[in-house]
Formats: C-alpha cells, structure tokens, sequence
C-alpha cells in the first residue's frame, strides 16, 4: 500500500524530528565533554546515533511504500546545560516530545485505517517507553549523587561503558 497524504507528511515530520533529536543529543554529549566527563559525552553520543537509526527506519518504511522521504529544516539546539542533572532534564523532556509525535502518528495511521504502518509505530511505542524509562532512572541516581563527585564519577565510568547502539 502506498504511502501517501496526512501520513506521509507527519512521516517526513517525524524523520526531521528523529534527526533534531540526534542533533541535541550531539550537543548535550558536547557540553559533558567541556564537563570532563567523557563517559557521560559517550552515552550522549551513542543515542545520538540511535536517533539517526530511528530516522532512517521511517526513510525505509517510506520508501518500501513508494513515499518520497524528505528532510525538513534541522535547527541548532537551544541547550544551556549548567550541570548533568539539567542535560538528562533535558534529554528525557526530548524524548517525551517525540514519544508524543509516535502516538500521534499511530493515532493517525489509526485514523487513516493504515495498518501497513502500525507494526512500525508498535516498535516505536515500545522503543520510547524503553528511551523515557532509562533517562528517567539515569535522572534519579544523578539526583541521588547530588555534589558527590565520587558518586558523578562512576556514573560517569558506569555510562561510558555502553556500546553504540546498546543500551
């Protein structure tokens, strides 16, 4: 079934915002780098690139239903990180942005009685409440630590550990 309309557009949409995502995430992994703690830049860095695997799912969906895949303008992030605390703040305010752009694609493809899209949405659904869950508990150990740097630092070790493209 071809990809097309309301749905096609929102999946550009969607592709755009995967990117901006992989873009703040760049510059969050950026801001942990002037922090000196290149374990926490790390993690940045390795969901930045989840983020462009995420985009380019929607770019194979679209084109394995003969949809044209458009990327939209990409802006610079808006970030001002003064400690680790507000960069996990703000990553897991990101992903709640785009967990809601997933359910309103799927309640679009809902809508439009697109079921060729939804074993893609359910996939994204289940991805994001993984991508909240994780920042979350990353958020509450970072406010556990508080000023210990003992305790930032082996987060810091702990978080550099992760493989790109691993959790």
């Amino acid at each position: 079934m071809e990809l097309k309309g309301k749905l096609s557009d929102a999946f550009n949409n969607q592709i755009t915002l995967e990117i901006q995502a992989s873009v703040v995430y760049r510059q969050l992994a950026i801001e942990m780098e002037v922090f000196d703690l290149p374990g926490i830049s790390s993690w940045f860095l390795a969901q930045s690139a989840e983020e462009l695997v995420h985009a380019q799912k929607f770019t194979d969906h679209m084109t394995d239903r003969n949809a044209a895949p458009k990327i939209g303008t990409i802006t610079a992030p808006n970030v001002t990180i003064t400690t680790v605390l507000e960069a996990f703040e703000a990553s897991l305010a990101h992903e709640q942005k785009v967990s809601e752009a997933i359910r309103n694609l799927y309640r679009l493809a809902q809508q439009d009685g697109d079921i060729d899209s939804i074993p893609l949405l359910n996939w994204f659904v289940e991805e994001q409440l993984e991508e909240e869950a994780s920042v979350g508990e990353i958020i509450g150990r970072v406010r556990l630590i508080g000023a210990d740097g003992n305790g930032l630092l082996r987060l810091d070790a702990e978080l550099g550990a992760r493989k790109e493209g691993g959790e």
